[in-house]
C-alpha cells in the first residue's frame, strides 16, 4: 500500500473533534509513509488533512475538477494537483491513484463517493480496502442502515464486513493493511439478495 484516498468534509464540522482527527489522520499518514489522495481543495477538513500531511513532509495529492478551481477551492501547495473536466474523471483518477480508500466525516458529497467505492468493492471492480473513520460516532447511524439493509434482506453480512470501521488513525492503517478481500463477490450465492 502506496496511497490512501480520503473523502472527507469541505467544512469542518460542529466539533473541534474533526479537525482533530483529520490533523491526526493525516499525520498517520506520513509516519506509515503513505501518500494522501484527495479532492484537492484548501477548505475544511479537506484542507486540514492535506496541511497536515505536507507539513510533516508526507506526500499529498489532490484532483479537482474545473468548475472548484474556478471557484477558489483548489489547494495550491499540494505535491501535486491534478485538474480534471468534471467529478467523473475526479473520481476515476482518485481511485486509479490510490491503494485504499476512507472516509472520514463529511457531508452528502463524502458518502456519495464513499458508497461508489464500496459499491465498485462489492461487485469486484476492485479488491482495495474501504474505511469508515468514525470519529466521535459520526458514521453509528450510517452503520445502523447497514445493519438493517442486511436484515430486511437487500444485502449479504459477508458484503457489510468489508467495510473497515475504526475510530482511531493508527488502528484504521493497520485495517487497511491486513484487509483481505473476500473470495466471492455479491452475485456468488443467492441472487436473490444482493
Amino acid at each position: 500500500m502506496k496511497a490512501v484516498c480520503v473523502y472527507c468534509g469541505s467544512a469542518t464540522g460542529a466539533r473541534p473533534v474533526y479537525a482533530e482527527a483529520a490533523k491526526a489522520f493525516g499525520r498517520a499518514l506520513v509516519e506509515n509513509n503513505l501518500a494522501l489522495v484527495y479532492g484537492g481543495g484548501r477548505v475544511g477538513l479537506m484542507g486540514l488533512i492535506a496541511d497536515e500531511v505536507l507539513a510533516a513532509g508526507g506526500r499529498a495529492v489532490g484532483v479537482i475538477p474545473e468548475l472548484l478551481v474556478a471557484k477558489e477551492v483548489g489547494h495550491t501547495d499540494l505535491t501535486e494537483l491534478h485538474v480534471v473536466p468534471d467529478m467523473h474523471e475526479r473520481k476515476k483518477m482518485m481511485a486509479d491513484l490510490s491503494d485504499a480508500f476512507v472516509a472520514m466525516p463529511g457531508g452528502v458529497g463524502t458518502f456519495e463517493e464513499f458508497f461508489e467505492v464500496y459499491t465498485w468493492a462489492q461487485l469486484g471492480y476492485h479488491q482495495k480496502p474501504v474505511g469508515l473513520l468514525d470519529v466521535n460516532g459520526y458514521f453509528d447511524p450510517l452503520m445502523a442502515m447497514l445493519r438493517h439493509t442486511v436484515e430486511e434482506g437487500f444485502m449479504r453480512a459477508p458484503l457489510l464486513d468489508m467495510i473497515q470501521v475504526a475510530a482511531e488513525p493508527d488502528a484504521m492503517i493497520a485495517r487497511l493493511k491486513a484487509y483481505t478481500p473476500p473470495a466471492n463477490d455479491k452475485w456468488a450465492t443467492n441472487r436473490n439478495v444482493v
